[in-house]
């Protein structure tokens, strides 16, 4: 609940959380609501000021240290598909990447598809470990205020990349889809640090 409001993107990095106003926002009591923020604090979603929690923000080093975590788990996650996704979820993945080519033009929208690609090629891994690690390397990408996916020429390179990645899964190629996939996280870093670079 609140970490999806923070990934919507309605708390930013800075964001001041108050237990009366969140309380308010979703129509709950307090009591669900401190739980959630202490259990966001213990993964470090939140930091403290003082006696206030704020929603974390990432510096340099934790952006990288999270794209190189996410790249393994992904890649794993890429080659495991290849061996173990059934026909199905191959068929699926290939209507996202469809789908999305018609995307283009509204970044919102083809960051939550790509979020729905994504997800759809950790659970064609079938391996229920791997799903954790990923859960919580992607609570964790939800700091970041803007997607990739905004940078000019991005929303066509990614479909293009995706497009790889199911090939390679749908050809049995893990090896294939592993190095697609750790590509196509290297390249969204890459344009994270531009975009970045180009705010300070």
């Amino acid at each position: 609940m609140i970490l999806d409001a923070i990934d919507a993107g309605l708390y930013q990095p800075g964001d001041r959380m108050v237990e009366s106003e969140l309380a308010d926002r979703f129509g709950v009591s307090r009591t669900p609501i401190r739980e959630a923020l202490q259990r966001l604090e213990t993964q470090s979603l939140l930091n403290r000021d003082g006696r206030s929690l704020i929603v974390a923000s990432l510096d340099h080093n934790q952006l990288a240290e999270l794209y190189t975590v996410r790249a393994e788990l992904e890649g794993l996650a890429a080659r495991l598909a290849a061996q173990h996704a059934a026909p199905e979820e191959m068929k699926l993945l290939r209507q996202m990447v469809e789908t999305d080519r018609g995307l283009v033009g509204d970044a919102k929208a083809l960051a939550r598809a790509n979020r729905r690609f994504h997800r759809q090629i950790h659970l064609a891994s079938h391996n229920r470990y791997l799903l954790q690690q990923l859960d919580l390397v992607h609570r964790t990408m939800a700091l970041l205020a803007t997607t990739s996916l905004a940078a000019e020429g991005r929303p066509e390179l990614a479909i293009a990349e995706h497009d790889a990645i199911v090939r390679a899964i749908e050809t049995r190629d893990g090896d294939a889809a592993d190095d697609a996939l750790r590509t196509h996280i290297s390249l969204a870093f890459e344009t994270r640090l531009k975009l970045d670079s180009q705010r300070e």
